[in-house]
């Protein structure tokens, strides 16, 4: 199934700024993965690991507080056997290689709004999507 150098399973979540979106996936799936698989986040404009993700993830016990963006470069995007992108608008992070590739189109929750409490609910929001996602993911993996 990999191409990995230590043999586990490879996923890696692309987005652009690798701030919101890619994070909070590759929070939640470093705390749901099976045991032996290999889980990174990069984006095509690394940027910084945004306080609102970092606090959504809180909230329901998940710490991505020592996480930083990374760019594409830095990921082992040539062992992965899946790369799951969360572009929605933007234009997402090419792959090339044999992954198997997934498009989550999610919104940019950063972008959801002037007023603060409208982004919390929007990290809050994609938070959630993606832990569902993810939940069917993991359980299509299993059988």
């Amino acid at each position: 199934m990999t191409d990995s150098p230590q043999g586990y399973p490879t996923l890696i979540f692309l987005c652009v700024a690798n701030s919101a979106r890619s994070q909070m996936a590759e929070g939640l799936a470093r705390s749901a993965a099976p045991a032996g698989w290999r889980i990174y986040s990069a984006g095509s404009e690394p940027s910084v690991v945004h306080p609102l993700a970092i606090e959504a993830m809180r909230e329901i016990g998940i710490d991505i507080s020592a996480q930083r963006s990374k760019g594409i470069d830095e990921v082992p995007l040539g062992e992965a056997d899946v790369v799951i992108t969360l572009c929605a608008a933007e234009v997402c992070p090419a792959v090339s290689g044999g992954a198997q590739r997934l498009h989550w189109p999610l919104p940019d929750p950063a972008a959801q709004g002037e007023m603060i409490r409208y982004q919390v609910e929007a990290f809050r929001e994609t938070r959630d999507e993606i832990k569902r996602r993810l939940d069917t993911f993991w359980t299509e993996r299993m059988h």
